[in-house]
């Protein structure tokens, strides 16, 4: 009996000691500070990561112990690809590209297997024609959350007054189910659109924000759905009536068959955040299952501010990140601290939300998103140009949990105080979703070396800070937020070696 107790002792420990583990890749010399890159997921029972650098394009497959199997070559896409996406599934994955030749824009499609070959030889899709040469996509691709579902869609808006919406819905296999061409109508270069989302059901919703001057807050809304087995848009209105709106972010609850936006309020033009405004829509009745106007209270501003600044600008630099439906028909709003200074000019909020990355429709063909949606090493809000120093900021996560009535049950803080230089692609955080719990992992500055840290929030509210991770070799720098989660309980994170960037699993 003694001998079978130690020998369950030994196999628990072992069990424990492997609770947490980390592969890191090895370091490949062309593999460069400035490459781009999307971890696409795992495939085939392997990791497979996209890599660009210039005009090269390689698919690198890692074992679980992220040891390369194989790098190919990607010789039949062209040189001046403009944007790539991925939808992944166990045993293959697709890839959507677009590029332009003369005034041609192409979206092309290859499927592609486990070790980075392709099952078919690359079709195009689409194409469009163009007045002059694009550095912008054309073309936008989401798909649902079960991916059973991709939608492929471009707007044109050579009328400010009138956008043409060319949406073509495909099944998991990629064959077409519905092309459709709608015409929305346009309120001049003040229209923004949110978020596109792709829903179980094949839908198409996102939402059209009308605004009174050029960097003003939202006072009108739209929330617009394309149905799969429909040929029109249906617009349904929100009325502002005492309130302005900041950046909306948008979810579908597919369990539910609902569709969720909150955004920041305002009381006033260009006054403080005074709350959170969020809806549960059901998109089968058209009617508002929930509306909830949530002022911040004195305790709530206390808790959020970062220094000893005045309680009514806590929330101004807070910006929604994520929304997560629950199985009971709540949701939580996840929102962080986020803000810049620079020697040169002060940090702005308008410039952030509506700046660069702003969902304007200036171009002749218009995409929602007009970078590459994987990591690029340019910084996308350095407004300041080279030469002027700008210090980035991401501080506190607050946590905001709705029930299904649309009441608050519980607000909860994550806290961490993050700062870089020139560069925000070492902070901010990555979510990991272990079902009946939320990981947060994020770096944290320790005897002036980065750390990466998780916290965990569950559905009750309560945080805890899990243990040290095991195996962080020195050298290491994490970039949790260009993570990506490709398992039950596995996550990939790029980080950087010697300016090299390479790949980190870690298994939890």
């Amino acid at each position: 009996m003694k001998t079978l107790f130690l020998a369950l002792c030994a196999f628990f420990s072992i069990n424990i000691l492997q609770a947490q583990r980390i592969h890191y890749s090895d370091v490949e010399k062309d593999d460069y500070r400035q490459m781009n890159f999307e971890i696409i997921g795992k495939v085939g029972g392997n990791i497979s990561i996209y890599k660009n650098y210039r005009s090269r394009n390689d698919i690198a497959v890692y074992f679980n112990d992220m040891k390369l199997k194989s790098k190919t070559r990607l010789d039949f896409m062209p040189e001046n690809v403009l944007n790539v996406d991925f939808i992944a599934y166990p045993d293959f994955y697709y890839m959507v590209y677009q590029y332009q030749r003369r005034n041609v824009m192409y979206c092309a499609l290859a499927k592609m297997n486990g070790e980075g070959k392709l099952v078919n030889d690359p079709v195009v899709l689409d194409t469009s024609h163009l007045p002059s040469v694009n550095e912008n996509k054309v073309y936008t691709m989401v798909n649902s959350e079960d991916k059973q579902k991709i939608m492929i869609f471009k707007i044109n808006r050579k009328n400010d007054r009138n956008f043409i919406l060319t949406t073509m819905l495909y099944n998991n296999g990629m064959e077409l189910q519905r092309r459709n061409e709608m015409q929305m109508n346009g309120s001049g270069r003040e229209d923004l659109f949110t978020d596109f989302i792709l829903d179980n059901d094949g839908d198409l919703v996102f939402g059209k924000c009308g605004r009174t001057g050029n960097k003003d807050f939202i006072n009108q809304f739209d929330l617009i759905l394309k149905r799969a087995n429909e040929d029109s848009l249906q617009v349904n209105n929100f009325p502002l009536t005492d309130k302005t709106l900041d950046e909306i972010k948008i979810k579908p609850d597919n369990n539910h068959k609902h569709i969720i936006f909150s955004s920041f309020f305002y009381r006033q033009r260009k006054g403080n955040i005074d709350g959170l405004y969020s809806v549960v829509w059901d998109k089968n009745n058209r009617t508002a299952i929930s509306e909830t106007t949530f002022p911040f209270h004195d305790s709530l501003r206390l808790d959020a501010r970062s220094d000893n600044s005045s309680l009514k600008v806590a929330f101004n630099d807070y910006f929604i990140k994520h929304i997560i439906p629950t199985r009971d028909g709540g949701f939580a709003v996840l929102t962080e601290l986020y803000y810049s200074t620079s020697r040169s000019s002060g940090w702005s909020r308008y410039d952030y939300l509506y700046g660069a990355n702003s969902y304007m429709p200036f171009d002749y063909y218009y995409s929602p998103y007009n970078s590459m949606n994987y990591f690029r090493y340019s910084d996308p809000w350095n407004r300041y140009g080279p030469g002027m120093a700008t210090r980035h900021f991401a501080e506190n996560i607050m946590i905001f949990y709705f029930n299904k009535e649309g009441r608050l049950n519980w607000t909860n803080t994550v806290r961490k105080s993050q700062f870089d230089d020139n560069t925000d692609m070492y902070i901010s955080y990555q979510i990991f979703n272990a079902g009946n719990e939320v990981r947060f992992l994020f770096n944290t500055l320790e005897r002036r070396e980065r750390m990466l840290t998780s916290i965990t929030a569950n559905a009750a509210g309560d945080i805890k800070k899990d243990p040290t991770l095991r195996n962080l070799d020195k050298g290491y720098e994490f970039m949790p937020r260009f993570g990506k989660q490709v398992g039950l309980k596995e996550i990939v994170l790029p980080c950087m070696f010697k300016n090299y960037i390479c790949f980190a699993k870690l298994d939890f």
